[in-house]
């Protein structure tokens, strides 16, 4: 990628820089996928349950783990990012993932599973996942709302391609083998597209204007974010969002065959189905946090999973539909929330330092994940059904919606 002369010869992968920039995004879709294959840890609960003879609780801890550390080296990662580049980022990134899926298909006590595929690949997640973002916002300053979400797609798309995938090798190799396969293939996979994710030189500007329709109408930021309203607000909300979105997602198989009684390998195959929804969702609310105010976007999402807990709640054996639905919606809202997020920040605080800002908003998602992953397995241990779990989600939701209508709203603080 060239960036020395003029402006005009700027070239990304061998074309100019107004045209190349798109290719970035299939390429940040493509890391992100492979990133996204932690939403579909249900396909291995089930056989490492058997396996290792796990509780519920205790087969959630790994994808707790692999949340948690996640959310909290996206943090880290933000700070290191405009010190080390992008591209070495996205390298240890990678190394790092692959190393805790290798290591996490040799080892036979949840500890240790929590330990490598939990910490050390929910590491490798968060130090990679914050580059596609990067990039895009950089790139794409006439759509950054757009192109974020795009570039995050993938994380949602990716169990479309990894559930069944991963099913098939389960059924092939068992659980643990699988996790070796993927963790070679992901790590060689990243370090390949490293190379090409690069930002633009400081200041650099697509040629065709910036309308008014995509750009930031107020460029007033708050000094800090600890002293903005909008930011306790947004990072409230964001952490309702992930909290239910992240409890449905790590419970989506069981559910179905425990509640709706569906076979093991349709509950899979569902996975893909919800895996569009929340991948499509992403540069939706992106492109919808771009034109209209983030509070209300917010709210049109919490509404929409008050009525997924609804239909859930009264859902019983052999309603295929009502499942399908209800978890279609929410794996829909919570891709939304993962481009809303960042959208919201870029529109709220200073873009140049979005790395940084972004990196302190996303422990919401930790958080959001440590909670809401241990509640529902405590309510299945404690209940002996997940039908329990759907009602205090509703009431998150509800909360959630007086805290976007009061806080969620640009301010000059500072």
């Amino acid at each position: 990628m060239s960036t020395i002369g003029h402006e005009s010869e700027i070239t990304v992968l061998g074309l100019p820089a107004d045209k190349g920039r798109w290719l970035l995004i299939p390429l940040g879709m493509i890391v992100s996928l492979c990133l996204g294959t932690v939403y579909s840890w249900s396909i291995f609960r089930k056989p490492l349950e058997a396996e290792l003879d796990l509780t519920a609780t205790e087969s959630l801890l790994p994808y707790t783990f692999v949340l948690l550390f996640y959310a909290g080296f996206v943090a880290v990662a933000g700070f290191f990012i405009p010190r080390i580049g992008t591209r070495t980022t996205t390298v240890i990134g990678g190394i790092v993932l692959g190393s805790g899926y290798i290591l996490a298909s040799f080892v036979d006590h949840v500890a240790m599973l929590t330990l490598t595929y939990g910490v050390i690949g929910g590491t490798g997640v968060g130090i990679t996942y914050g580059v596609p973002m990067i990039v895009a916002s950089r790139w794409f300053p006439d759509r950054k709302g757009l192109a974020v979400g795009w570039m995050i797609g993938g994380f949602g798309l990716s169990p479309l391609i990894t559930a069944p995938l991963a099913n098939h090798l389960i059924n092939t190799y068992t659980a643990r083998p699988t996790l070796r396969i993927l963790g070679i293939a992901f790590m060689a996979i990243i370090l390949a597209i490293a190379i090409a994710l690069k930002l633009p030189p400081p200041g650099w500007q697509p040629r065709q204007q910036i309308t008014r329709a995509t750009t930031i109408p107020n460029k007033s930021y708050p000094s800090s974010l600890f002293k903005s309203r909008s930011f306790y607000g947004l990072w409230i909300c964001y952490v309702i969002g992930t909290l239910v979105g992240l409890s449905a997602i790590g419970i989506s198989s069981p559910v179905a065959e425990e509640i709706i009684n569906i076979n093991p390998t349709l509950a899979a195959n569902s996975i893909s189905l919800f895996a569009l929804f929340n991948g499509f969702s992403r540069p939706l609310f992106g492109w919808l946090t771009d034109r209209f105010k983030p509070h209300y976007v917010a709210i049109v999402s919490y509404t929409l999973t008050i009525i997924a807990c609804i239909l859930m709640f009264h859902a019983q054996s052999g309603q295929v539909v009502t499942y399908l639905l209800a978890f279609c919606i929410f794996w829909f809202c919570l891709g939304g929330w993962l481009a809303m997020a960042p959208a919201t920040t870029l529109r709220f605080f200073n873009p140049d330092r979005y790395a940084q800002n972004y990196g302190i908003v996303f422990t919401a998602y930790g958080v959001g994940a440590l909670i809401g992953t241990f509640v529902t397995g405590r309510i299945r241990d404690l209940f002996g059904s997940y039908t329990q779990a759907f009602s205090p989600m509703a009431g998150f939701a509800i909360v959630g919606i007086v805290i976007a209508s009061l806080m969620l709203k640009h301010d000059r603080a500072g």
